[in-house]
Formats: C-alpha cells, structure tokens, sequence
C-alpha cells in the first residue's frame, strides 16, 4: 500500500468499512476505493489450517491476496494439548502446498518457542519439519505468559513452561539449524530465504521495524482498524478504545475511537532512530546519528552507554570511540541492549533482567 492518508476523514472512511466488512478478504477491493494502491501492493493474510480449506484459498486469492501466513506453533501432539491447539502436521502441509498451488507468492511459518513441555530436543523435531517444507520465512516468536492479561493464557500451567535458559538454548539452536540450512538470520524472531525482500533490505541496510515486527517499508503510516487496534500516523502512536460498544459509538458520532495517544517528542524521535538501528542492522554509527540529529552521542547517552559496558565484558557487544557492534551472543538478547535506550523504562526503574523478557 501506499501512505495512508493521515486526514480524519480517510481514517474515518477505513474505519467505516472495517465495520461493515470487518475488511474480509472478498471485500478487499473496496480499501482502493479509499486508499489508493501502488501496482505490487502487498496484502497478507493470517491463516489457521483448521479453518482454511481449497475453496477459501482460491476466494482469497481472487480477492488480491498475495502473501500467506500460517500458524504453527508446534507439531509435539504433547504441547498442542497443553495449548488447546490441535493442528496436525499433514493438514498444516496440506495448506501449505496448496497456498502455493493457488500462487501466494510468499509464504511464511510462524513458530512459537516457550511453550509448556518444549525443550531443545522436542522443538527440533518440528523445526525439521518446516525446514524440510521451505517456506519463504519462518518466525519464531517468544511465548510470554501474562494470563492475568489473556484469559485464554488461564489454562496453562505455569509449571509446565520450559525455564529461561532452556528457551535461550531452543532459540540458539533455530539459529544455528535455520542459518545452516541457508536461512538469513533477520532478528530477534524473523529469518528469511536469501532472495527476501527482508533480507535484502538487510543487506543494503534499509530494513525498518515496527510493533508489528520487521518491514521494508519504514515510510509508511500505520493505520489501526478494530478495537485495541494500534496506530502510527506521522509522529504519533495512538490506540483505540477495547470495546466494541464504544468503538461504534466514535464511528456513529464521526470521531475517531481512539483511547489514547502520544505525540512522539524530539527526544522519542531520536531513540527511536537508535534503537531501530540496533534491531535491524545490529550495530550503531554514532557520527551518524550525530549528523542527523545535531548531538554529542557519548554526551547525550552517557548514562546508557555506561550500562552498555556490562553487556560489553559478558561478551555482547562491543564499544568504542565510532560506535557499537552488537556481537553473535548480543543478537540472542538484542532487546535487552535496545532496552537500555529506552527513556520510560530507565525513569520508572523497571528494567527487566534477561530472562524475563527471554
């Protein structure tokens, strides 16, 4: 897509039609109607296997549909009961193949490390199977257990989830399994074939990260549609109101549902500038942050880089006069160091240790 138009009116016009279609694949071509599309646009979709079958693939791809999604999680029938989620590999293979038959051309596996009963050796076996399947990009995110949050989160048993360390050894060895078998190592949770445009982002250092993960497209406004949605238009972030009764009520009374926002702060601009470097490209040129943003970086982030010199004697990273150089094991716990530039957190002393954002 194009930039979104960051008028009220547009975002009002995209709301509107999320509430009448709840922007349904087959109603994907009313979006053009109100935000002009660039020829290539992208439009992903998020699949479960269980509720996509032959028919629903050809109706999404008729409706412009061009790059797919599938959950995973993991194969081990013992961790599956765990989670509520039955999915058996030869119906996950069956979408899969046929998403590719129907000429989605991209298709990504999104894995899920952490969960109750995985360790190293369990989480191997279903990694295989992936590998073996070669979709464009794997994902292997980091299972957080908040169940005072998430009410569904309510039915594991806290005791049953794999410890820190074990989860930092299942994500070590995805690196070393996926990269062997000719994967890029994108970040935190994404790799991706060679040929990806996220890896070729990576290389020619344009590659962008957003709350919803890593993108090629680091000029784009992002509009949130639907309760809780997350927005960011121009310098601001913005959230909408939780539940459906008021998100109705802004739309009927023309105003936008949003709960809260924040306008991002000169300061804001330049963190976030930082820690984007550290996250997409591992490694932080102060000269040119410098040029960009008229500071003395070692004056400035004194007091982070004084922190930065612990994760430099574990053997994370390293410092000196030119920047920073996030090592093999600082990539492992890239959002720790990226943590340490994070304004809010430093002022309400809330750091976390590694493991618990591991």
């Amino acid at each position: 897509m194009r930039r979104s138009p960051d008028s009220q009116s547009g975002r009002l016009a995209l709301a509107r039609l999320y509430r009448e279609t709840k922007l349904d694949a087959l109603a994907i071509g009313l979006v053009g109607d109100v935000v002009p599309l660039a020829e290539g646009a992208e439009f992903s979709v998020e699949i479960d296997p269980d509720e996509v079958d032959a028919a629903r693939l050809d109706a999404l791809t008729a409706a412009g549909m061009n790059r797919a999604s599938i959950g995973v999680q993991d194969f081990d029938p013992r961790v599956q009961k765990a989670v509520n989620r039955i999915q058996t590999y030869e119906e996950t293979m069956a979408v899969l193949n046929a998403a590719r038959d129907e000429g989605f051309r991209s298709i990504s596996v999104d894995l899920i490390y952490g969960l109750p009963f995985q360790s190293v050796g369990s989480f191997k076996g279903t990694l295989d199977s992936i590998i073996e399947a070669s979709p464009d990009r794997i994902s292997v995110f980091n299972y957080a257990h908040l169940p005072e949050l998430f009410k569904t989160q309510r039915q594991i048993n806290a005791s049953e989830l794999p410890s820190p360390a074990e989860k930092l050894d299942i994500l070590a060895m995805c690196i070393e399994r996926l990269t062997a078998a000719g994967y890029v190592f994108i970040g935190m949770d994404h790799f991706a074939k060679p040929d990806d445009e996220l890896a070729v982002a990576q290389r020619s250092r344009t590659l962008y990260r957003n709350f919803q993960g890593y993108s090629t497209h680091a000029n784009c406004d992002l509009v949130g549609l639907g309760i809780t949605a997350i927005g960011m238009v121009g310098e601001s972030y913005s959230q909408n109101v939780k539940t459906t009764e008021d998100y109705y009520t802004a739309l009927d009374a023309g105003h936008l549902p949003i709960l809260r926002g924040v306008q991002l702060t000169p300061d804001d601009r330049l963190r976030r500038r930082v820690i984007t470097e550290l996250i997409c490209h591992y490694r932080l040129d102060f000269e040119q942050i410098e040029r960009a943003y008229s500071v003395r970086f070692q004056e400035y982030f004194a007091p982070e880089l004084q922190d930065l010199k612990g994760m430099e004697a574990d053997g994370l990273l390293t410092l000196d006069a030119e920047g920073i150089r996030v090592g093999p094991r600082g990539k492992l716990l890239i959002r720790n160091v990226c943590m340490t530039f994070d304004r809010y957190l430093r002022e309400k002393a809330t750091v976390q240790r590694f493991s618990k954002v591991i």
